[in-house]
Parts: C-alpha cells; sequence; structure tokens
C-alpha cells in the first residue's frame, strides 16, 4: 500500500512540476468589418474565423486589438503570438508559420462617386495625382513596387478616406472586405464611391511567431 501511495505521489509531482503552456496571444488590428471591438470585445468576421480555430483545436487564446505595427513587431519577436489577418507574401514569408487562409479579398482602386472620374488602367491610376493609402500596407509595398510615384503614404486607413472625403486626394486603394467599415468611419457608404481597376487578389493568414510551438500550429 505504502509503494502505491509513493507512486502516485511520485506522479502527481510530476505533473504539479510540468511546465504549464502560455496562453496564445491573437493579435489584430481595428479594420472593420474583419476585427474591431463591439462593446469593449473583439469582434468581426476574421475574429469569428479565429475564434472557431481556437474552439476546433481546444486552444486557449486571448485576442487583442492594437496598432499594426506594433502586432507586427510583437508577432516577429515573442513566442505564443500570432497575428491576423496578415497578407503572406515571399517577403515575409520565412519570418513567421502560416495557417490559412481564413478570408480572401479584392483590392481596387476608389474615387468619390461626385468627381465622375474614369480610371481604366493602372497607368490612368498612376497619372491620377495622389493616391492615398497607409504607408504600413502591403498595397503601399505593390504599388510603389509597380512603379507608382504618386503615392500619399499615412499612418491610417481613417487619414486616407478622410482625405479623399475632403478632396485632398482623388484615388484612394483598398479592398472590398473593408471599404464600408473604413467609408463609415468618415460618414460615406459605398454608394457614394466609385470603384475602378481590381488590381490585387489577397489571401489572409494567421501568421505565427517564429518561436511557437509548432504543435500549437498545426
Amino acid at each position: 500500500m505504502a509503494k502505491c501511495i509513493n507512486r502516485w505521489l511520485c506522479v502527481l509531482l510530476v505533473v504539479l512540476c510540468a511546465p504549464v503552456e502560455a496562453q496564445l496571444r491573437l493579435l489584430t488590428e481595428d479594420a472593420p468589418p474583419m476585427s474591431f471591438l463591439r462593446e469593449g470585445e473583439p469582434s468581426g468576421l476574421a475574429v469569428e474565423v479565429v475564434r472557431a480555430l481556437l474552439a476546433r483545436t481546444g486552444d486557449s487564446g486571448q485576442i487583442e486589438l492594437m496598432p499594426w505595427t506594433r502586432a507586427l513587431h510583437l508577432a516577429q519577436q515573442d513566442e505564443d503570438v500570432a497575428l491576423f489577418s496578415t497578407v503572406r507574401t515571399p517577403e515575409r514569408e520565412n519570418r513567421f508559420q502560416w495557417v490559412g487562409p481564413i478570408v480572401v479579398g479584392t483590392t481596387s482602386f476608389y474615387s468619390l462617386k461626385s468627381r465622375e472620374l474614369v480610371i481604366d488602367t493602372l497607368e490612368q491610376a498612376a497619372a491620377s495625382g495622389p493616391l492615398a493609402l497607409p504607408k504600413q500596407w502591403y498595397t503601399f509595398e505593390t504599388l510603389s513596387a509597380r512603379g507608382f510615384t504618386n503615392l500619399y503614404g499615412v499612418p491610417s486607413s481613417k487619414q486616407m478616406v478622410t482625405m479623399l472625403k475632403h478632396g485632398r486626394v482623388k484615388l484612394i486603394a483598398t479592398e472590398d472586405l473593408t471599404l464600408a467599415g473604413e467609408l463609415a468611419a468618415v460618414d460615406l457608404k459605398p454608394q457614394d464611391v466609385t470603384a475602378h481597376v481590381p488590381f490585387m487578389r489577397s489571401a489572409y493568414y494567421i501568421a505565427f511567431s517564429p518561436q511557437t510551438s509548432v504543435v500549437r500550429v498545426v
């Protein structure tokens, strides 16, 4: 009997001393309708997909909203951190462990309908005057690589659509998935703008930090 008790005490000691798996941090930005706060809680299309994946795997995770630049830095440096919704590019391929895609969107140029602009080609868009979009977006990198010299880098999507609304730029570039939410931030609606030249299709993933255990990723 004493031997049996000792054996169980040893097992219990091993269990109690085993390292506790850290809670996974899932970082995203405020980008309606993909991710945003509703009554203080993360919500949105991408958030619901991520929650469903967590439920399926049984993993514990905390979804947090923060500025994209900070989230991107943390997801490259810290263990048990993931970032969504992230475009998977050749430049980023080896910086993360990838799961997805979780959503797919199409990027186009947009102008105010009241301007009645005709933009049918990338060349016309490049010659249209200042074109606003957030400098940290992959779209900015893509258009720069395509030779666009008229890009006006801004810190946020809200500033981008604000400039469009007040006539400081004729064009912006953004995705169909996020357009309505971005316009709503400045009291505009999708019917107030015209779409021109769909030029990029983007698949969005969950990007896990390289330090995160592969067991949590797969």
